[in-house]
């Protein structure tokens, strides 16, 4: 990594650090925040599934495996995410019953500023797990995973100890970066099992450099006059989960 990435990379982490803080401290914004993070966690579980799948047909078992533990912890993230919102009374919002918009533009329909940054010149066909390429995949996913490692336990740092509810958030949070901090691991001993050290670190760096282009796009998003954050949550428990809670009564008692 070069000494301007770095520098950039050390502003911009600074930068998603203080809005994350920010918004995971603060008890308006917290549900919002939550939500976001547990549609991420789940919304990824598809794609990981996919791509073990597709790891064990072409003879790769090893990865396979860490594939599929890796699907598994971000499916159990996405619940304890739940759970942190039903705490509150709050639950992801109901996409499927929401008024259908007017059919947008196709630039409307590009990602989001950030992973339209991370991922430039690569088409949304390019990055489906059934055909994107393993260094893309592996690199991509390195960087994001040992970040978010460091956003969780950076969240974790500024909830306050003094009530129960963030007391438990703060522990779900560091289990949640210390897992995250494992798929780095297994992801970078992957790149290095398929090129050099040399070239894995080079590989790591372009990626790097994406993710500093990205934050400052989403930085740069965020301070728009007119942005404004889409509403993730909904008041109430889904029913499942009452379902659960119930369960669980019934068998203490």
């Amino acid at each position: 990594m070069s000494l301007s990435t770095h520098v950039l990379h050390l502003l911009g982490s600074s930068g998603v650090a203080y809005f994350l803080a920010k918004s995971i401290r603060d008890p308006l914004t917290r549900p919002n925040t939550l939500a976001g993070f547990q549609l991420a966690e789940s919304g990824a579980v598809p794609m990981l599934e996919t791509l073990s799948a597709r790891a064990k047909a072409e003879g790769d078992t090893w990865l396979a495996e860490k594939l599929t533990k890796h699907a598994a912890d971000e499916n159990r993230h996405g619940q304890i995410f739940a759970h942190a919102l039903k705490q509150l009374n709050k639950q992801v919002i109901d996409f499927k019953n929401q008024p259908k918009k007017p059919e947008k533009t196709t630039k409307e329909r590009q990602r989001s500023p950030f992973f339209d940054a991370f991922f430039e010149g690569y088409t949304s066909e390019q990055l489906k797990p059934d055909v994107i390429d393993w260094n893309v995949f592996i690199a991509s996913t390195y960087i994001l995973e040992l970040d978010a490692s460091k956003d969780f336990a950076r969240m974790a740092k500024v909830l306050p100890e003094d009530e129960q509810t963030s007391r438990n958030l703060k522990k779900s949070l560091l289990s949640i970066a210390n897992d995250e901090t494992g798929h780095a691991a297994y992801l970078y001993e992957a790149l290095k099992r398929r090129m050099s050290a040399a070239d894995a670190d080079k590989l790591i760096a372009d990626w790097r450099t994406r993710k500093v282009n990205a934050m400052f796009a989403m930085i740069g998003g965020l301070l728009k006059p007119d942005n404004k954050q889409p509403t993730l949550v909904q008041e109430g428990v889904p029913p499942e989960m009452l379902e659960e809670q119930a369960n669980s009564d019934l068998a203490v008692a």
